[in-house]
């Protein structure tokens, strides 16, 4: 029996939380010499209280093994270690516990630009990268012109990264990843960025090197069409634990329905994790469906009561709705009229109309925006994965075959229009 190419063995993650030491050994001094001597800490923040070190466990006890030639789709919500794990096989970072043992080069895109440097050209990155991974100028001299061709960015290569826009970065580095002689690929949702076109290019790439070169990928990916056509095996992670390791359309049901099976009619806000950039002067409090079910059919609207919480007064607020099916999949995006606003407690009511919609699972993204003008806005709140719903059309027409239902896609176009000549 071949030597696998990935050996994972109970590996654990442990993080320490909070602030830990200073971040000059002159700090680190003046700790110890206060704790020694009994006294406040002299480098703690004004009004910071001293908080009991508290652990997180990223990764726990997980084990697999990966042969040659497997495309293995890792897939979890936010938070469930995905990205942690490709750390540790990377050995960007070391394990707690437990070992892995890797039997070949491995090319990992980790985040967009990782590896770069950004003052060389993207020429220069190319032989920069080659050269981390073990390859000899020759090498990379033989293969250039390819890498450069598949990046699509010929007429820049010669630019300082630092100039390239983030799809650019994407293109270049992914092209340098793929053709470089490794025997592991490593991706972190690097197709999240570029336009689809490119998509389809690297996911062709990949098939093709994992299927004539016998290279083993792992790939990460919230979107869940990419690990369909990728990847034969998926893996499962759900709060730092390996809950499901098989076929790759299973995994997808299984993490599917984590993510659609917690229907509650009130939802606490306050406390969940926020977009990126948003300024939170206005900001969701709770939200009540008044559905204790979460199950409407394509004759419903789902009203939904908001309660917001705002440190000004203004106008011209907007709320947005992005519909997104258990897939991944954007359905479609709505927004509210203008409304006002006051400092305190508000309240407002959606009614969202599922006309439409075909059986099936979704959930929503949710954003308030400040909108004084057209084209100028502040986004003032923003959650993820919120709100989860089904639509049952069972009633409406009379159909229980699954089958038949799936047929739908998630939209249920109006009927066609025929007209007979003879």
């Amino acid at each position: 029996m071949n030597e696998p190419m990935i050996r994972v063995s109970h590996i654990s993650k442990k993080y320490r939380l909070g602030q830990i030491g200073g971040t000059t050994l002159r700090e680190q001094l003046q700790r110890l010499s206060a704790k020694v001597h009994h006294r406040e800490d002299p480098t703690r923040p004004i009004g910071m209280r001293e908080r009991p070190k508290e652990d997180f466990l990223a990764l726990d006890d997980v084990s697999f093994d990966a042969a040659a030639g497997e495309r293995i789709g890792i897939i979890g919500r936010n938070g469930a270690g995905k990205s942690t794990l490709l750390k540790l096989i990377s050995r960007v970072t070391a394990p707690s516990e437990g070992m892995i043992g890797l039997n070949g080069r491995v090319a990992s895109m980790l985040e967009v630009g990782t590896g770069f440097h950004g003052e060389l050209t993207g020429r220069e990155n190319i032989y920069m990268n080659g050269a981390i991974l073990g390859m000899s100028r020759k090498e990379i001299d033989s293969k250039i012109d390819s890498i450069i061709d598949f990046s699509e960015i010929s007429r820049f290569i010669d630019t300082p990264v630092k100039r390239y826009s983030s799809g650019m970065y994407v293109k270049l580095a992914f092209s340098v990843a793929a053709h470089l002689d490794s025997e592991i690929m490593i991706m972190d949702e690097v197709l999240a960025v570029g336009d689809m076109a490119f998509q389809r290019k690297c996911l062709e790439k990949m098939n093709d090197v994992s299927h004539t070169g016998g290279r083993t990928i792992l790939y990460v990916s919230h979107n869940m069409d990419t690990i369909r056509r990728l990847c034969d095996r998926g893996i499962v992670l759900d709060h730092g634990k390996l809950i499901y390791d098989g076929g790759a359309e299973d995994a997808i049901s299984l993490y599917t329905e984590q993510r659609t099976d917690q229907a509650v009619r009130i939802t606490e806000m306050s406390d969940l994790p926020r977009m990126k950039g948003v300024s939170r002067k206005v900001s969701f409090v709770s939200a009540d469906t008044g559905s204790d079910s979460g199950i409407y059919s394509c004759d419903d609207d789902m009203a939904v009561t908001f309660a917001l919480s705002s440190s000004v007064s203004c106008d011209d607020m907007r709320m947005m709705m992005v519909l997104i099916s258990k897939d991944g999949t954007r359905v479609g995006m709505t927004e509210t009229p203008p409304f006002s606003v006051h400092e305190g407690d508000n309240s407002i009511t959606v009614s969202f109309p599922c006309r439409g919609l075909a059986d099936g699972s979704y959930y929503f993204e949710i954003s308030l925006v400040h909108r004084p003008h057209l084209y100028m806005g502040e986004r003032c709140d923003g959650i993820s994965d919120v709100l989860p719903f089904s639509i049952r059309n069972t009633e409406v027409f009379g159909i229980t075959s699954e089958r038949w239902l799936r047929n739908w896609g998630h939209v249920m176009l109006s009927p066609l229009s025929v007209t007979a000549q003879s």
